[in-house]
């Protein structure tokens, strides 16, 4: 059994969908977490999340904030990773406030999470969002103990893609999209943190494509910074807070099936390539579910001696070559 942080529930900031260009949808969700007292039962499978619905771009739904690629509070999509994670948070006793800037969705996404839920339409790239959570996590449950940030979207129909031809409107949107609204929900977490004296923990969602690159299948360069900069970002944040009794964590997924990593999933040669670079379990591609298991470890009080780490969730990618 795990046990939860003192008298927490979660707060779930959501799987936030972006209308974006070009008839695409990007999902970005972040989750605030309060974990309620007890226990907390441990998951022996890992949940991963991944930026684009790509490799995830290895992070793909990357949620909140992040394109959630897999978890989409469309309820028309239930396996994503920002969904499949709040699930698993309920399951160990938590209660999570999801939010998400499409109203139907956010309708959707209470209705199908229950009484342990609120549901809030916002947009998580504006900085007032994040806060708003926290307030409502702590009106609603009693505290505020963590935030889990899926953080991830593909700028590729912005312009994303190898430097030679990435445009300006592509770098600015994938940083808006990855960074910039991670930062903001890290920074609203801090400071409540700070503000009420209390330990706290932060999950953000990296991906392996921010460390090991793929320049064949995922050559989108502006995505691979903003993956790497959250590792930096992270650490950084973790080392200044420790004395805080603030823990900062980071999964890193390698390609993850959501509905936004449809590109990959339905590549016969890219699947080809994943059997031999993911070859775990059969060689395949990630499952939301995947990942799960690893938040609940960094979200509750088992983790309470670990801090500044990035945990790559990839089935084998980081220790395979890949064949092609």
């Amino acid at each position: 059994m795990l046990p939860l942080p003192g008298g927490a529930r979660l707060v779930n900031l959501q799987e936030l969908e972006i209308g974006v260009g070009y008839g695409q949808q990007l999902f970005m969700a972040s989750f605030l977490a309060t974990l309620r007292s007890g226990f907390c039962s441990f998951l022996s499978k890992c949940v991963a999340v991944y930026p684009d619905a790509e490799l995830v771009e290895a992070e793909g739904s990357h949620t909140c904030t992040v394109y959630f690629h897999g978890i989409n509070f469309k309820m028309s999509h239930t396996t994503g990773i920002g969904l499949s994670a709040a699930k698993a948070f309920i399951a160990e006793g938590a209660k999570i406030v999801v939010v998400g800037r499409n109203a139907d969705s956010v309708a959707e996404a209470k209705k199908l999470l229950g009484k342990d839920a609120e549901a809030l339409a916002a947009d998580a790239t504006h900085p007032e969002t994040a806060n708003n959570s926290i307030l409502t996590c702590i009106e609603e449950f009693g505290s505020f103990d963590g935030l889990y940030h899926v953080a991830g979207g593909s700028g590729r129909k912005f312009g994303d893609g190898p430097l030679h031809e990435l445009t300006l409107e592509g770098w600015n949107k994938t940083f808006e999209l990855n960074l910039t609204s991670l930062m903001l929900s890290n920074q609203a977490a801090i400071k409540k943190f700070l503000e009420l004296k209390t330990s706290g923990t932060i999950l953000n969602m990296g991906s392996v494509l921010g460390f090991l690159p793929s320049p064949k299948y995922f050559s989108t360069h502006a995505y691979a910074a903003t993956k790497a900069a959250i590792i930096g970002f992270s650490r950084s944040i973790a080392a200044y807070y420790a004395k805080d009794d603030l823990r900062i964590n980071v999964i890193a997924p390698a390609l993850v099936e959501t509905p936004m990593a449809q590109r990959a999933a339905n590549d016969k040669e890219i699947l080809s390539f994943i059997k031999t670079k993911q070859p775990l379990d059969g060689g395949r591609i990630g499952k939301p579910e995947d990942t799960d298991g690893i938040a609940v470890y960094f979200m509750s009080d088992q983790s309470k001696f670990t801090t500044g780490q990035v945990i790559a969730v990839d089935g084998g990618w980081s220790v395979s070559e890949g064949q092609d």
